[in-house]
């Protein structure tokens, strides 16, 4: 997870408009303030990054919701370690699946 001594958030937005994206959960970020999440075995944090509600309720409670179409999202690290800002922690590599 973002190395943050205050807070860190992932917000999603429509592009091209760079708008947050509306979306039935009333959900427009996710992050370590977020109620509900449930962490990996290993005290990581898998996020479901995609347009409909996952089946599976942990699943669903790490879900932000993505539009029909082009989006990005923007990671913010508030009181970020010495780690993020020159650079040696990087985001976890972003993984595809069906």
């Amino acid at each position: 997870m973002p190395p943050a001594r205050f807070f860190w958030s992932a917000t999603m937005y429509r592009l091209p408009e760079r708008l947050l994206v509306d979306n039935p959960a009333d959900r427009y970020s996710i992050g370590d303030r977020s109620p509900g999440l449930v962490h990996d075995p290993d005290g990581g944090l898998t996020l479901y990054v995609q347009k409909d509600r996952p089946t599976d309720p942990a699943q669903a409670a790490n879900w932000p919701p993505a539009p029909d179409g082009p989006f990005t999202i923007a990671i913010r690290v508030h009181g970020p370690d010495a780690s993020v800002l020159d650079g040696s922690w990087s985001m976890p590599e972003l993984v595809v699946s069906d």
